[in-house]
């Protein structure tokens, strides 16, 4: 009877679009328009700068390869806490989960939220820093609304994913393709003894690696809904996670 019973399953509503979005449009968020200034300053000069945003996006790729690699072969949603529960035990998935849902997490969207609030006030006060009652208030409002949103329905969330990752694209094309223009204008002088100035403490270093990964952050999230995709993809050779099976008897 016990196998008879139906089990309880998510509905595959998350498409290939969506699931684009919600890596693409998490990464490409506020951190992205406001770390590079914390890098570059803390790093102390360009060059430097530009080296740190290219080991940064180097360690996102091969970590997201890693957990392309677990999302075929653990097919459950819940990311790094459901392949901690399978590989190491209840008991370091529950102090994982209870950590981030009490510190993390809350932490990183509050983070991301005041950023968002802060951009979204700054064209009222153009002459003065925005009140921080008001910067907190809009904060606290952009998360209900989209804590709300993705209670309701997914594919109304998702189209909402989709709809800002293409208006921050579209931001981040506007941003590359003016700086080409400049370059090729001739304003280089950034590049001149591009260098010169380097802080390589730990502390300087290790601010500037903090601050590129947290821009990076979000290559994480899609494990996070892997039984929501509809047509989640098997990557390699089927003959790779072949199990080897027990011998039974002597």
């Amino acid at each position: 009877m016990d196998d008879m019973t139906p089990k309880l399953s998510l509905k595959r509503e998350v498409g290939l679009v969506g699931a684009v979005s919600l890596i693409g449009g998490t990464m490409i968020g506020s951190g992205i328009f406001m770390s590079p200034q914390t890098v570059l300053f803390t790093i102390g000069s360009p060059g430097a700068s530009l080296v740190v945003w290219a080991i940064c996006g180097l360690l996102v790729i091969l970590v997201s390869f890693c957990y392309a690699e677990l999302g075929t072969v653990i097919r459950e949603s819940g990311g790094e806490y459901i392949y901690i529960l399978r590989t190491s035990g209840p008991v370091l998935a529950f102090m994982l989960i209870f950590s981030s849902v009490l510190f993390v997490r809350p932490a990183g969207v509050a983070g991301i939220s005041l950023s968002f609030a802060q951009y979204v006030v700054a064209p009222f006060y153009s002459d003065c820093p925005p009140p921080v009652v008001l910067v907190k208030c809009v904060a606290a409002v952009a998360i209900i609304v989209l804590a709300t949103v993705n209670c309701l329905n997914v594919r109304f969330s998702m189209s909402v994913q989709v709809f800002f990752m293409v208006v921050k694209v579209l931001a981040l094309g506007v941003i590359i393709i003016g700086g080409l223009v400049m370059l090729i204008q001739g304003h280089t002088e950034n590049f001149e003894d591009s260098f010169e100035n380097t802080n390589l403490g730990i502390n300087s270093i290790g601010i500037a690696f903090y601050q590129g990964l947290w821009s990076y952050d979000g290559w994480n999230n899609l494990n996070y809904v892997t039984e929501e995709l509809k047509r989640p993809e098997v990557i390699g050779s089927s003959n790779l996670y072949c199990r080897p099976k027990m011998k039974t008897g002597s």
